[in-house]
């Protein structure tokens, strides 16, 4: 499998999971999203979550559909903007001591979303 396939597949995993999160933050209420076991939620207020589910959606489409029609520098710019606020919610779980399984999570998805911005900025850019 060449490297634009398997980047394709890793970016349409990661728009995938941004896509359900933010949607997830933007349907649910605050309660409800606690109640489902999230509970770092506690710290944030309605609005505030449904910013980041916003900020999730926007970042998991601009991780596929900006190649579709010719713009495709903006998936290595979503996917550092991903890193970023992925990153974000890693100081969240450790500083509510929340490792496993959160934190790991987290740190996972961080390197997946550096490698796909490393990648589509150098050697498969497209």
């Amino acid at each position: 499998m060449d490297a634009n396939t398997w980047l394709w597949i890793l970016a349409g995993f990661l728009a995938a999971l941004f896509l359900g999160t933010g949607v997830l933050k933007l349907t649910r209420s605050r309660d409800e999203i606690i109640a489902e076991g999230l509970t770092w939620a506690e710290d944030y207020s309605e609005p505030q979550l449904r910013a980041l589910g916003w900020t999730e959606v926007l970042g998991a489409v601009g991780l596929v559909v900006p190649p579709l029609v010719g713009f495709g520098i903006v998936t290595p710019v979503a996917a550092t903007c991903l890193t970023l606020l992925t990153a974000g919610a890693l100081v969240v779980h450790v500083r509510r001591r929340e490792f496993l399984p959160d934190a790991v999570r987290t740190i996972a998805l961080i390197v997946m979303c550096v490698v796909l911005a490393y990648w589509r900025f150098g050697p498969e850019a497209f």
